[in-house]
C-alpha cells in the first residue's frame, strides 16, 4: 500500500519545484493543474460540460483557459458550479494514476487547494512549499499577464500560507533549492522508516 503524500502550496511558493524534487527521487508525481489540462484539451471528458456553462471558454483546442478566467473574473458564481463539473472527473483520472501505481512506497499529489477541497481526508501525509510572502509576491508578479488584482484575486481564494504551514505534517521551505531539497530528503527518509515500523 502506497503512502500518499500531498503538496500544496499558495500561488509562487515553490510548489511545483518541489514536487520535481520528489520526482527526482523517484516518486511519481500526480498533478491537479495537469490533470485539469487533460480534461480541458480537445476531446477531453470536461470540453462538453463546461463549454455548456460558458460557451465562450471553447475554444479550436477544447476549453480556453484565459477565456474561461475571465469569465469567472466577470462572474464568480460559475466557480461552484464549475467545480461541480471538473472535481468528480479530476477524482477519476487521480484514481486512474494510483491504480496504475500499485507497488510505489510513495505517490505525490500536487495539489493547489489541497485543504480548500478537503484533500487531506484521504491523504496520508500533506507537505506544504512555502516562501515569504515579498519573494512570493516578486515570483508572481513577473509571470506573463499577472497583475497585483489578478494576485489578489487568486489569494482570495487561497487559504493564507501560516494556516497551511499550521495544518501540514511537514514544510518545504523555497527560499533556495539546496534547503528545498535537503527538506525533501529528509521527510521521504522519516515517512520511509515510519512506513517500516508499522
Amino acid at each position: 500500500m502506497s503512502t500518499l503524500i500531498g503538496l500544496t502550496g499558495s500561488i509562487g511558493m515553490g510548489k511545483s519545484t518541489a514536487a520535481a524534487m520528489f520526482a527526482a527521487q523517484g516518486v511519481p508525481v500526480w498533478d491537479a493543474d495537469k490533470a485539469v489540462h487533460r480534461l480541458y484539451a480537445k476531446s477531453g471528458a470536461a470540453v462538453a460540460p463546461v463549454a455548456q456553462l460558458v460557451p465562450v471558454a471553447l475554444g479550436p483546442e477544447g476549453i480556453d483557459r484565459t477565456r474561461l478566467r475571465d469569465a469567472l473574473e466577470n462572474d464568480p458564481t460559475l466557480f461552484p458550479k464549475l467545480e461541480a463539473i471538473v472535481h468528480p472527473l479530476v477524482a477519476q483520472d487521480r484514481a486512474n494514476f494510483i491504480s496504475a501505481h500499485p507497488d510505489e512506497p510513495f505517490l505525490l499529489f500536487d495539489i493547489p487547494l489541497l485543504f480548500e477541497n478537503g484533500a487531506e481526508d484521504w491523504l496520508d501525509v500533506t507537505v506544504v512549499a512555502s516562501a515569504p510572502p515579498d519573494l512570493q509576491k516578486s515570483r508572481v508578479l513577473v509571470r506573463e499577464g499577472m497583475t497585483e488584482s489578478r494576485l489578489d484575486m487568486i489569494l482570495s481564494r487561497q487559504m493564507p500560507d501560516a494556516e497551511k504551514r499550521a495544518r501540514a505534517d511537514y514544510i518545504v521551505p523555497t527560499v533556495d533549492m539546496d534547503t528545498a531539497r535537503e527538506a525533501v530528503t529528509n521527510i521521504l527518509a522519516e515517512l520511509g522508516k515510519t512506513s517500516k515500523d508499522a
